[in-house]
């Protein structure tokens, strides 16, 4: 049974930062692309970051290029996202997924595995 646990969220003042960690277990983690998605009421799911199986590849949506770096530990089968720079458009639900493959692509259905989602808020 596959799952993915976030942690680390939480509420932070604009312009702080907070760490996501999402641990995983039930299933080959070193051959799985991993994603980060958000989402907030009313509006679809969407895209926030993605890493590739081995962690020498990595992709990110616009809104948070230079501002949240995507890493990943496959020794203690976590994947990570570091926030900085948080503006309050940042408030949403983060989930954790785990890819279909050894890629992490932006669309959802490339994801098989999502875990249960964290509050991330930042105030103004």
């Amino acid at each position: 049974q596959v799952q993915l646990v976030e942690s680390g969220g939480g509420s932070v003042q604009a312009g702080g930062s907070l760490r996501l960690s999402c641990a995983a277990s039930g299933l080959t983690f070193g051959r799985s692309g991993m994603g980060w998605f958000r989402q907030t009421p009313g509006n679809e799911r969407e895209f926030v970051a993605a890493i590739t199986w081995s962690g020498s590849g990595t992709s990110y949506a616009d809104f948070v290029k230079g501002r949240f770096t995507i890493s990943r530990d496959n020794a203690k089968v976590t994947v990570y996202l570091q926030m900085n720079s948080l503006k309050p458009e940042d408030t949403a639900v983060y989930y954790c997924a785990a890819a279909k493959t050894i890629y992490g692509g932006s669309v959802l259905r490339e994801y098989g595995y999502w875990g249960q989602g964290i509050q991330v808020t930042v105030s103004s």
